[in-house]
């Protein structure tokens, strides 16, 4: 590879776009957009929204129900009357009789009202199992957040490693550049050969394809978040390196309480509170139901004239008012044994909801013991690498040091810096690792949302 050539990719590493490094996106910042913007969260928002609106007092039964009726008929004949074989008094044939033009209207309205005053305690029940749905649909939305702010920091730390990778290979390109440096003067000086300078630039390549490699990892990464928080892909922003564990204390302290603050937990105590309704709710048919109705109505005839023999009569004029009182109860004493068997059913599913819940618990008390065994070893392997880290920054020191004395060859230098480069990316990975099973924890906790990030 030429030296132009190396200059030219160097060059390429340096111009990539600085400008990712303009306004820092904290935690909370990158947790706020989240919460506000993005698609999933919005739909269980609404979700909460369409249930706390089915749990009103307008969906309950409780109120009466009123309804108004409005009608008009209009009609019109005409008639004739023929009287064969008749005569009248002095006996002259009867006179054919005509009617037309005989206008009928008929104008009504009246007002409904029904309201159901015992339904055996059903939509008591009811009412009560539309409140814990609503409920249910709280947890399950925040499961969808928890979900999400667990999605969320995955991606976040992703671009805080790549961050701090870009930074090392950053450092590791500016070191062997400066290699090429001092092997071009010591080669014209005559103190190495012309191998000491390829060599360096060779190293120089790989840090250039490793810098531009890291940084495209890093801009797609920024995209991914992006797309969690629900904005605009090209955004650019920094985020925070820095992590800050949770004492292993209150760490602690949250799996003791785990069981009453799991959302899974919560949520099968919920579906169990509704199968139980259901059982009351069905048992509400053995009982008899009583409603009340009243109506109020008014009637308006305006009638043709009428032929009664060979007399003609008058067209009338009708106004009525009507004011009704009922009372009705009913009584399905026998519905072919439907009711009994809705009865048995629900008694069945009220069974299965806690065969479900004990299993949900066995498995969320697994998942607390795996997710605390993982977090234990990842934040050893932590600490095991930022020892690592130490011991590899001594080597590469002291190598640079013998290396700049000619007590050690270039690839010697160059397995160093290798060595040193490998565990700074392997402590990155280690850090953030430890951390998303810190957070994977404490969503089983039920604590990923109370604390701060």
């Amino acid at each position: 590879m030429t030296l132009r050539f190396t200059i030219l990719l160097v060059g390429l590493c340096w111009l990539l776009p600085a400008k990712a490094q303009d306004s820092l996106l904290t935690r909370e910042d990158a947790v706020a957009l989240a919460l506000e913007n993005n698609f999933g969260i919005q739909v269980a928002r609404n979700q909460v929204e369409i249930a706390g609106n089915n749990a009103s007092i307008l969906n309950s039964g409780y109120l009466p129900t009123l309804t108004g009726q409005a009608g008009a008929n209009y009609s019109r004949n005409d008639s004739r009357t023929e009287f064969p074989g008749q005569v009248d008094e002095e006996g002259n044939p009867l006179a054919d009789v005509e009617l037309n033009n005989a206008e009928t209207q008929q104008y009504s309205g009246s007002l409904n009202l029904n309201y159901t005053l015992f339904d055996g305690m059903g939509r008591f029940y009811n009412y009560k199992s539309l409140k814990e749905q609503y409920r249910l649909s709280e947890l399950q939305a925040r499961e969808t957040i928890e979900n999400t702010v667990l999605q969320l920091f995955s991606v976040y730390f992703e671009v805080a490693r790549l961050t701090e990778n870009v930074n090392i290979f950053s450092e590791a390109l500016r070191i062997s550049r400066d290699r090429i440096t001092r092997a071009e003067y010591a080669f014209e000086f005559g103190q190495n050969t012309k191998l000491d300078i390829l060599n360096a630039q060779v190293d120089v390549t790989n840090d250039s394809i490793n810098l531009l490699n890291a940084r495209q990892q890093l801009a797609n990464a920024r995209r991914d978040l992006n797309v969690v928080m629900s904005r605009d892909l090209n955004e650019v922003f920094r985020v925070d390196t820095m992590i800050r564990f949770t004492p292993m204390p209150q760490v602690e302290g949250f799996i003791e309480s785990a069981m009453e603050n799991n959302v899974a937990i919560l949520q099968t105590e919920r579906n169990l509170a509704i199968n139980e309704y259901d059982i009351k709710i069905n048992r509400s048919g053995y009982l008899p139901t009583i409603g009340l109705s009243g109506s109020y109505g008014w009637n308006r005839s305006q009638n043709p004239p009428r032929i009664f023999g060979n007399f003609q009569a008058p067209g009338t004029n009708s106004i009525s008012y009507n004011l009704a009182l009922g009372a009705s109860l009913t009584w399905n004493l026998f519905d072919g044994g439907g009711t009994t068997v809705r009865v048995k059913n629900a008694r069945i599913a009220y069974e299965n909801q806690e065969l479900l819940q004990r299993q949900v618990e066995l498995e969320v008390t697994r998942d607390i013991q795996n997710a605390l065994a993982i977090y234990e070893n990842r934040l050893e392997i932590f600490h095991i690498q930022e020892q690592n880290v130490l011991t590899n920054q001594n080597n590469f020191e002291r190598s640079r040091e013998q290396f700049q004395l000619g007590r050690i060859t270039s690839i010697e230098f160059r397995q160093a810096q290798i060595n040193l480069l490998n565990a700074q990316t392997n402590k990155n990975l280690a850090k953030y690792d430890a951390k998303l099973a810190e957070l994977q924890l404490l969503q089983l906790t039920g604590q990923l949302l109370n604390l701060e990030f």
